[in-house]
């Protein structure tokens, strides 16, 4: 399974904000879809309270995922499909190598999916020697790269146009041009060959249907109808908690999911997909393959304080709206899912210690929250994620972060339950604060750990005479009325 290093969060963190392009095209990005969805939400007839009843709804699922998923294989099954369920990220790459074996692939064209990006599909079939194509045109563009998304939906947006021109002359060999329409044509004709020449195609799933036995797939291209109609074979991967009861529910989820990505009120294309092409029909792959995976997901839905995270639908709201976000972008994210959701579900999936510096990093604002189109509360679950890194957690194979953080706020604890201990300690403050460098009497910059307090901002300084000396000696210096 694919891993990234997050040893360099805060590097490159830094190195993000320090990139004008970078830092105008995330504001840009904020500026249209976190607005345009709050507005969206507004606008529906039945109220913003729709995000939670769509909530309801997704914990009901999650409730009753094996039920659901029972329903969903057996009806694929009956229409010709067939269903592999996988532990792991490698177990799904296995399956997929498998397929691709079975059926003489030499090349594979890929609809939009985080999920292959969790479980390093590509690098997996690449090594099988089965050339992989990536079909969104954000996706295309940072393959051809050699980068990872930086956006649940919009994996290129830290890609200028100048940028992508260079870059469609290096790898498609066409004349220089930033022009947009010209350089989405140039991709055009590229990847028209590569469907038309397609053994498999591979798909995400952004929701799937138990009572109607189908999965929905989403784009505003077209080119997942492609990649799941042209080529013989269509691979389907879905993590394990993207179904549905009912085509009801499934109707009011992809409606907000719409809203939540791109602030529309429906995207583009929308497919329902439930198996093979029939006979005499002239579209439709042969072989349909649905993998559906767990890796890691069992773990989160056998615990009660998380379990409300399966709930997403990896639409990316919460990033257009998140203050670290759109400093930061999603490379400083260091595995597939940035932003809010990023900074619990990388640390869940992926180890709590691995990803500590994800929830640590947030700000804890709940813009996330009034965002998400389902209404899951994730600053919640930020603070159990710092709760276990400050007290180390067994269930969870948590070690505690930082002894010394821990052992200072111990003390600082022992030292405010004791009045007489911490009227000293502001007494030596008080003392010690006139040794540090001040600017309009107030104190510029703090030393060792408190470094980080002052590093954009200056500090008002401890006043000569506390508020509660005041009350306790009225003759030295009497409160206002």
């Amino acid at each position: 399974m694919k891993q990234q290093d997050t040893i360099n969060y805060k590097a490159a963190a830094r190195a993000a904000i320090d990139d004008p392009v970078l830092q105008q095209a995330l504001a840009n990005l904020q500026q249209r879809l976190g607005r345009g969805a709050a507005q969206g939400y507004r606008e529906l007839p039945e109220g913003p309270d729709l995000r939670l009843k769509a909530h309801d709804i997704r914990m009901e699922s999650i409730e009753n995922l094996d039920i659901l998923l029972n329903a969903l294989t057996a009806k694929i099954r009956r229409h010709g499909g067939h269903v592999h369920f996988a532990r792991d990220g490698a177990a799904a790459v296995n399956h997929c190598l498998a397929i691709a074996r079975r059926h003489n692939v030499s090349l594979a064209v890929k609809g939009k999916s985080m999920l292959t990006e969790e479980i390093g599909l590509n690098q997996a079939l690449s090594g099988a020697g089965i050339e992989t194509v990536e079909t969104d045109l954000g996706e295309y563009i940072i393959q051809l790269a050699g980068e990872t998304p930086s956006h649940i939906v919009a994996p290129a947006i830290h890609k200028t146009k100048e940028q992508i021109g260079r870059l469609f002359k290096d790898k498609l060999g066409i004349p220089y041009t930033d022009d947009p329409p010209a350089l989405t044509l140039a991709a055009r004709k590229a990847l028209r060959k590569k469907f038309l020449q397609a053994d498999m195609g591979i798909s995400g799933c952004n929701l799937a249907c138990a009572e109607t036995g189908h999965i929905t797939t989403v784009s505003n291209e077209g080119n997942i109808r492609m990649v799941t109609t042209l080529p013989k074979v269509h691979v389907a991967f879905m993590g394990m908690e993207r179904v549905v009861a009912d085509l009801k529910d499934h109707a009011i989820l992809f409606r907000l999911l719409s809203i939540g990505a791109a602030a529309q009120k429906m995207a583009g294309y929308v497919s329902y997909l439930r198996g093979p092409g029939k006979n005499g029909q002239s579209g439709g792959p042969e072989t349909f393959h649905l993998i559906i995976v767990d890796n890691g997901r069992s773990r989160i839905l056998a615990d009660r304080d998380f379990r409300e995270m399966l709930c997403c639908v990896r639409c990316g709201a919460c990033l257009n709206v998140c203050p670290v976000y759109a400093k930061i972008g999603g490379h400083s994210y260091g595995f597939a899912y940035s932003g809010p959701v990023g900074a619990v579900v990388n640390p869940l999936l992926q180890g709590i210690n691995r990803y500590a510096d994800l929830c640590l990093g947030e700000t804890l604002c709940g813009a996330c929250m009034e965002a998400c189109p389902v209404n899951i509360d994730i600053p919640r679950m930020l603070l159990l994620l710092r709760s276990k890194l400050a007290r180390g957690d067994k269930a969870w194979n948590v070690k505690v972060h930082s002894r010394t953080e821990q052992a200072a706020f111990v003390a600082w604890s022992y030292l405010i339950r004791n009045r007489r201990l911490y009227d000293l300690l502001i007494k030596f403050a008080y003392l010690g604060q006139k040794l540090m460098p001040a600017n309009n009497q107030m104190i510029k910059r703090l030393p060792f750990a408190g470094r980080g307090w002052t590093q954009s901002r200056d500090l008002q300084p401890i006043a000569a005479r506390s508020f509660i000396t005041s009350l306790r000696h009225p003759g030295i210096g009497k409160p206002h009325d």
